[in-house]
C-alpha cells in the first residue's frame, strides 16, 4: 500500500523500517528540530534523521491545523492510509479525511485502557501484569477511536519503561504489518471502544518520581520500573548540615520489613533498608546531588545517615 508515517521518537522506528520494507512509503512527517545539549545545537527527531538516511521523503511542518500547503501535499502523494506513532501533535478532522482509509495510530495500550502520552510508565506504576499494542482509527478525540486490531505482551517483573518501550516499538511494527495487509483485502475488524472502561496516561512530571514512602514497598518498584530512566525515582534526606537534599535513586527493591514509612531500619553492605506503608525497600545505588553514583551504603557512610533518620518526611524540591 501507498503509505505515509507519521512519527518522530526511537519508539516509531521499527515502525518506519517495517513499512520502508514492505510498503510504498510516500512520506514521512516528524516533529521539526529541536534544540539540544550543552550547546544548544539543533537536533532532528530519531525518525527524521533515519528518513534522511534512507532517502525518504521527510517534512517537518511547525503546524499542522490551517497549514494548506501541506494538507495538499498529502493529497498529491495519493496515499491510502497514513500511520502514526508517537507523532506528538493533534491531527485536524482535514488532515485525517485525506487518506482514502484515513489514519491508523500505534498505540501502546490495551485501549480503552491508558489513553494518553504515557501508556507504558503507567501501567508499570499501575503494576499491570499485562500491556499490548492498539491499532486504533485515528479520530480527532484523544484515543477515543475504534480499535482495529490488538496485540498483547505480558510484563515481567524486571521490565522498566525502557525495556517495555522497547519490546512494544518492535511489536507496533508488527501488528501494523498484520493490521495493513488485512486492510488491503478488506478484513480489518472496527471496534467501537467502551468509553466507560476508559482510563488514561498523561505525561510524566518530575514530581511522578518522587518515592512515596506511604505506599507499599511492592507499590513503590512498581513506581520506580514506571519512571525508568525518565523523571527516575527520587527521595529527600538531611545532610550533615541539616540542610534538606536530593537523592536520586537508581537501584531498590522490595524487602520483607517492617517500620515507619521512610525511616532507615539498617545500613549493610547490601543496601540501606528504608521502611515503607507495608515492607521495606532496599536502597541499592543512589546518586546525591552534583555527585556520581554510588552504593547506597557508602552513601549513608559518607552522609551520615544512620538507622533512625529520616527520608522524605515533610521536605520538598524548590
Amino acid at each position: 500500500m501507498r503509505v505515509a508515517l507519521f512519527g518522530s521518537p526511537d519508539f516509531a522506528l521499527p515502525t518506519l523500517r517495517a513499512l520502508y520494507e514492505h510498503h510504498d512509503l510516500a512520506l514521512v512527517v516528524a516533529q521539526p528540530d529541536k534544540k539540544a545539549g550543552r550547546g544548544l545545537s539543533l537536533t532532528p527527531p530519531p525518525v527524521a534523521e533515519r528518513a534522511r538516511a534512507l532517502g525518504l521523503r521527510l517534512e517537518q511542518p511547525g503546524k499542522l491545523r490551517g497549514n494548506e500547503a501541506f494538507a495538499q501535499l498529502l493529497y498529491d502523494l495519493g496515499v491510502n492510509v497514513a500511520v502514526t506513532a508517537a507523532y506528538g501533535k493533534i491531527l485536524p478532522q482535514t488532515l485525517l479525511d485525506i487518506p482514502r482509509h484515513g489514519f491508523l495510530n500505534v498505540h501502546a495500550s490495551l485501549l480503552p485502557k491508558y489513553r494518553g502520552a504515557a501508556p507504558i510508565q503507567w501501567a508499570l506504576i499501575n503494576g499491570e501484569r499485562e500491556t499490548g499494542i492498539s491499532i486504533m482509527q485515528t479520530e480527532a478525540g484523544l484515543d477515543t477511536g475504534p480499535v482495529r486490531r490488538q496485540r498483547r505482551l505480558e510484563i515481567t517483573a524486571h521490565d522498566t519503561a525502557a525495556t517495555l518501550f522497547d519490546k512494544l516499538s518492535r511489536l507496533g511494527a508488527d501488528a501494523i504489518l498484520e493490521a495493513l495487509e488485512l486492510l488491503e483485502h478488506d478484513d480489518l475488524p472496527l471496534c467501537p471502544q467502551q468509553d466507560d472502561r476508559a482510563s488514561y496516561a498523561p505525561l510524566l512530571s518530575k514530581d511522578d518520581g518522587r518515592i512515596r514512602w506511604h505506599e507499599s514497598a511492592q507499590a513503590i518498584g512498581n513506581r520506580h520500573r514506571g519512571v525508568t530512566p525518565w523523571p527516575g525515582s527520587w527521595t529527600m534526606y538531611q545532610d550533615k548540615t541539616d540542610q534538606p537534599r536530593t537523592l536520586k535513586v537508581h537501584g531498590l527493591e522490595p524487602t520483607p520489613a517492617a517500620g515507619e514509612p521512610g525511616v532507615v531500619l539498617s545500613v549493610a553492605a547490601e543496601g540501606v533498608s528504608v521502611a515503607a506503608g507495608e515492607g521495606a525497600v532496599l536502597l541499592r545505588e543512589v546518586q546525591p546531588a552534583g555527585k556520581a553514583k554510588m552504593s547506597a551504603r557508602d552513601w549513608a557512610n559518607g552522609y551520615g545517615i544512620r538507622a533512625g533518620a529520616s527520608l522524605g518526611a515533610g521536605v520538598s524540591v524548590g
